[in-house]
């Protein structure tokens, strides 16, 4: 018969954790643990003294270890009377093979089936059995094992409840963030609510405001209001030119955060202007010609394009003046750098110095690196000109329906100068003049130089 029992794990638990030998008439007391009974009488005589119990091993089958005490009593009994014989090599079997639990020869230990197996001379196997089976009794194995049971399910237990307070404890941290984490973004979501809600009650009061201007029969003024976190292009506002006066003037006044604007009085310079262009006396006008005058080359005028510039440069400070376009089919307005190249081909962009829109073919286009197309529901007969030089930009509008046309956004530096340009006249189709109208002033003085 085959005993699968570790014989090193016998031995040990068959081993007195006091006295560390073999049990001597052993008990085993409540906690499941065994002892010799003269050891552990010695150990309740001195209370003060603490016992050691040994650590719980592996469980066996109480059958197979009394199974094997038995079989190695008889072997020994019957292998004093005579020496066994191996049935298939006829070698006396002298050894016991401890993996298949069975008596070999020198022979099976050196095959194939048992090589590799922990062998021990059949005697002294025979010896170790014998003296387990004296010391495993019936009952002993029973309430040692029953001990052994109760300890493993003991800690069992502890584990397990162990894994229930660490995942007690996982829980209610997750439950924390995910109720802090709720909170935030309630908090985020409100307040966000009341920022909508203000910036829409702003919006509508706005609306009302420029209704109501809307519905004023009188000569506009722009008002710059600048608003934190508005976009770069001003907004205008239209008022009186001084038509009503401040009392009567729905307007409400500015404040910290609004500039007024001031018109600038603008001349055209004759030093600057190409041949082919005629200025009026006053220097107000300026039209393509029909032959081209003789006049001084010299460093100021532009030789190629049809361009004339203002007489007056503004190197700082809030500008504004206002151009008659009529019903010109072609034409450029805007501001330059004084520094811009005069003579040949000039180039109409920020990066060679000029801020400019033009119609041409029926399109309006703000002149930007790349030409930006400008949508008009209403036709241009008058354009407002507006430079904030400190802010860096140049704003265009159409002051006849009042609304605006674009902004450039930029950094300035030097001298700028009001930049006209009426286009060929087509054949006489575009002949008409470019006219610098008359912009009253604004009470509280002009701001620009």
């Amino acid at each position: 018969m085959s005993v699968n029992v570790d014989f090193t794990f016998l031995q040990e638990e068959a081993t007195c954790s006091i006295c560390l030998e073999y049990f001597k008439d052993s008990i085993t007391i409540d906690c499941g643990h065994n002892f010799c009974r003269t050891c552990i009488a010695q150990c309740w005589e001195r209370p003060d003294t603490d016992v050691s119990y040994p650590q719980c091993r592996e469980t066996v089958k109480l059958a197979n270890v009394v199974e094997i005490a038995k079989r190695f009593s008889l072997q020994a009994a019957k292998g004093a009377g005579e020496e066994r014989v191996c049935g298939e090599h006829q070698e006396t079997l002298k050894l016991f093979c401890e993996e298949d639990q069975t008596s070999v020869c020198v022979v099976c230990h050196l095959s194939r089936d048992h090589r590799d197996h922990r062998v021990v001379p059949i005697q002294e196997a025979a010896q170790e059995y014998k003296h387990l089976a004296h010391v495993f009794t019936v009952p002993f194995l029973f309430f040692y094992f029953k001990g052994k049971v109760k300890n493993r399910r003991e800690m069992i237990a502890g584990e397990f409840n162990k894994l229930h307070t660490l995942l007690r404890e996982e829980e209610q941290l997750l439950l924390q963030s995910l109720e802090e984490e709720e909170r935030e973004t309630l908090q985020r979501l409100q307040e966000n609510v009341t920022k909508l809600s203000q910036q829409s009650s702003s919006l509508q009061q706005l609306i009302t405001e420029m209704e109501e201007k809307c519905q004023q029969p009188v000569v506009e003024l722009l008002k710059v209001r600048r608003h934190q976190n508005s976009p770069p292009h001003p907004e205008l506002e239209l008022r009186s030119l001084g038509l009503i006066s401040n009392n009567e003037s729905k307007s409400p006044a500015p404040g910290p955060d609004s500039v007024t604007l001031s018109p600038v009085d603008v001349t055209l310079d004759p030093d600057t202007a190409n041949p082919w262009l005629v200025l009026s006396e006053d220097r107000k006008r300026v039209r393509h010609g029909d032959k081209r005058q003789d006049l001084p080359n010299n460093s100021e005028r532009f030789d190629y394009c049809v361009f004339v510039l203002g007489a007056e440069g503004f190197a700082g400070g809030r500008c504004y003046w206002e151009v008659e376009v009529g019903d010109k089919t072609g034409w450029d307005l805007g501001v330059c750098r004084e520094s811009v190249n005069r003579k040949g081909w000039v180039t109409l962009s920020p990066e060679d110095g000029f801020w400019a829109i033009w119609l041409r073919d029926g399109g309006y286009k703000a002149l930007t690196s790349t030409p930006t197309p400008l949508p008009m529901s209403v036709r241009p007969s008058r354009v407002g000109i507006f430079l904030d030089y400190e802010a860096g930009e140049v704003s265009f509008y159409n002051v006849t329906d009042r609304s605006h046309l674009y902004t450039f956004t930029d950094t300035f530096s030097g001298k700028l100068c009001p930049y006209f340009c009426p286009c060929n006249n087509a054949g006489g189709k575009n002949a008409a003049p470019l006219i610098i109208c008359p912009v009253p002033a604004q009470a509280g003085g002009n701001l620009c130089p």
